[in-house]
């Protein structure tokens, strides 16, 4: 399965907000064995959003939209996902319902966007907060907030798969381009897919849907660098 990530907010591009959900996300669905294959941020625009919802709707299996749920000026997620689909936004009773019966809300409580979501959306309740989700045909939207979007994909992660990849890692205590040679002949002699990742040490992300592939690539460098001092 190939899955996009779309984050919506000014305030990630301004570099207010780091965008943690998006790395969550994506190492919640590799472990999965969905792979991610593109992660885009846009702007609370409503015509920029539809656009890239569309567009990445076409290209991938699934889409995650986090962030502009909400019944304030700048949550224009939902309106966004009812153009890309040219479906009416409308306030949605069974949502409404479940925040009366589960979160203790009365209807006249609730902000005149909170419950509105594209005609025939699929809901995705809010256990932690009050903005629900949805699905429309792939796309899933959920809210921005950490806490509420985590426990809102739990809720649907059954529904993303594909081929688990064992991963080993190996840290290395020497420069990135002195390993290339090794590399090499790592490629040559196992069939795994091979990440370095550099910094203080260099980290060599080893992976392949074979357990003992990645094993056993992962002993062969370690007999053959220096390794970080744990």
């Amino acid at each position: 399965m190939r899955v996009a990530l779309l984050s919506v907010g000014d305030e990630l591009l301004a570099g207010d907000t780091a965008n943690t959900n998006t790395t969550w996300l994506g190492a919640r669905l590799t472990e999965r064995g969905a792979t991610v294959d593109r992660s885009v941020v846009v702007p609370d625009r409503i015509d920029e959003i539809a656009d890239t919802i569309a567009d990445l709707h076409e290209r991938y299996d699934a889409v995650l939209v986090t962030g502009g749920l909400g019944p304030t000026h700048d949550d224009l997620t939902m309106d966004a996902v009812a153009q890309a689909f040219d479906r009416k936004l409308e306030t949605n009773d069974d949502a409404v319902a479940w925040l009366e019966t589960h979160r203790d809300y009365e209807r006249a409580d609730l902000a005149e966007n909170t419950a509105k979501l594209p005609t025939d959306a699929r809901i995705i309740h809010n256990e932690v907060g009050v903005a629900p989700g949805c699905v429309v045909e792939s796309v899933y939207v959920f809210p921005g907030v950490p806490d509420e979007m985590k426990t809102m994909f739990e809720s649907v992660a059954e529904e993303f798969s594909g081929t688990i990849q064992t991963v080993e890692f190996v840290r290395v205590d020497e420069p990135e381009s002195a390993l290339l040679d090794r590399f090499e002949d790592l490629r040559e002699r196992f069939d795994v897919t091979l990440g370095s990742y550099p910094g203080e040490h260099v980290r060599v992300k080893i992976q392949s849907p074979d357990a003992a592939a990645a094993s056993a690539a992962a002993d062969w460098l370690a007999e053959r660098v220096e390794l970080v001092d744990e």
